[in-house]
């Protein structure tokens, strides 16, 4: 028996991110949702979504499992109450249902009448759901805390070098391969987490809480407060603020990013800036697709990036911003809060073709290939 994460009905809220994946994968804190369930349960971790999306992840294997809803945050409460679950129990809230044990065959699994699985049995239970894309980096802070707690219990992190300065280290965990000298650490406020391999240049200062991936790198001089994470094999540089890069992305030179959540293999030319606050002091509002409309993102919001969107040197980003994906953004003075998925500019469209090859180019940097999955994907997209 394993665990089913599925997509509800509301993924869309959660664009331009989960365009090109599950939300399952989406990352926060340390860890992606798929992996923070693998790491919690021991169990082995299937995806159901959208049946473009699928392709890119393990088939579902028959029998018994486990289905839980994505958006669902795990808790130690929640975390007990699923794995008591019986054949044909569930648990549900006032938006559907969380987690339902259950044999049926996933390709009969509807995301608009979940329930009918389980009519009987269903238990009540309070949840907190995410839902909207900038709630990533408003929870960020929670979620590295609450990871660092679990992956590093009763681990002990690698030596530091005496270069480096560090305020409460005890809340500072190190895994193997890392590289980092005379840089400064301050884990008062917040815990400090570096993944194997990576790489931290002379001159860095961070202030937890802070979350980065494998094989990912900070330049010289590099300037993070919390709450921020790197995915895997990330480059962070200059001046970053309460952002979560979900892996594989380039905010490598000065400039500032603050209050955002930016997708896989996005980059950021030198000098680019966002701004997360108005001029006003007021409330932000930020173009939701699924919602057709704006929403109120509270007083600070920068960006939300999907994959393969770039943006040229000295990019003015505006507050509260959406840009979809696989976009090159370049353009004179402040650009525009929305910019369209597949956007050349800001009045053209990306030739598929074009953007493929552009991709390749950037994956290649990385030593990685465009697989024919993620081609799949952008097709279907494109076409839409």
């Amino acid at each position: 028996m394993g665990i089913v994460l599925f997509d509800n009905k509301n993924r869309r809220l959660l664009n331009p991110l989960v365009k090109t994946r599950a939300v399952a994968s989406l990352r926060m804190g340390i860890a992606t949702i798929k992996e923070r369930w693998e790491q919690i349960t021991g169990t082995q971790v299937f995806v159901h979504t959208e049946k473009y999306l699928m392709p890119l992840y393990e088939p579902i294997e028959p029998g018994r499992h486990i289905w839980i809803d994505s958006s669902v945050l795990v808790t130690q409460e929640l975390f007990r109450a699923v794995v008591e679950l019986k054949k044909g129990e569930a648990l549900a809230d006032k938006d559907g249902l969380v987690a339902g044990n259950s044999n049926g065959p996933w390709e009969t699994f509807d995301v608009q009448h979940t329930l009918a699985w389980f009519k009987n049995n269903v238990k009540p239970v309070k949840t907190i759901r995410l839902q909207l894309p900038h709630q990533i980096f408003l929870w960020n802070d929670w979620f590295i805390k609450s990871d660092f707690s679990f992956f590093t219990s009763n681990r002990v992190s690698q030596a530091i070098s005496s270069s480096n300065t560090l305020i409460n280290p005890i809340n500072i965990f190190v895994e193997e391969g890392v590289t980092m000298e005379f840089c400064t650490l301050n884990a008062a406020v917040g815990p400090i987490y570096i993944g194997k391999n990576a790489t931290l240049m002379e001159g860095c200062m961070i202030r937890g809480a802070f979350a980065m991936g494998d094989n990912s790198l900070l330049k010289m001089g590099a300037k993070i407060y919390g709450a921020t994470t790197f995915g895997p094999n990330c480059v962070g540089g200059g001046e970053i603020k309460n952002m979560v890069m979900q892996g594989n992305s380039n905010k490598a030179h000065d400039g500032y990013l603050g209050d955002s959540v930016i997708g896989e293999w996005c980059n950021f030319g030198a000098g680019s800036s966002n701004s997360n606050v108005k001029n006003t002091g007021g409330k932000v509002h930020i173009w939701n697709e699924g919602l057709n409309g704006f929403v109120d993102a509270g007083q600070k919001c920068g960006l939300i990036m999907g994959d393969y969107s770039r943006a040229a040197i000295n990019s003015s980003i505006n507050t509260g911003s959406s840009i979809g994906v696989c976009c090159n953004v370049f353009g004179e003075g402040l650009l525009p809060k929305v910019i369209k998925d597949f956007s050349w500019g800001l009045k053209d469209r990306y030739i598929f073709e074009k953007a493929l090859a552009d991709i390749a180019n950037w994956k290649k940097m990385k030593h990685q290939t465009l697989g024919k999955e993620e081609i799949a994907v952008l097709n279907h997209l494109f076409k839409m």
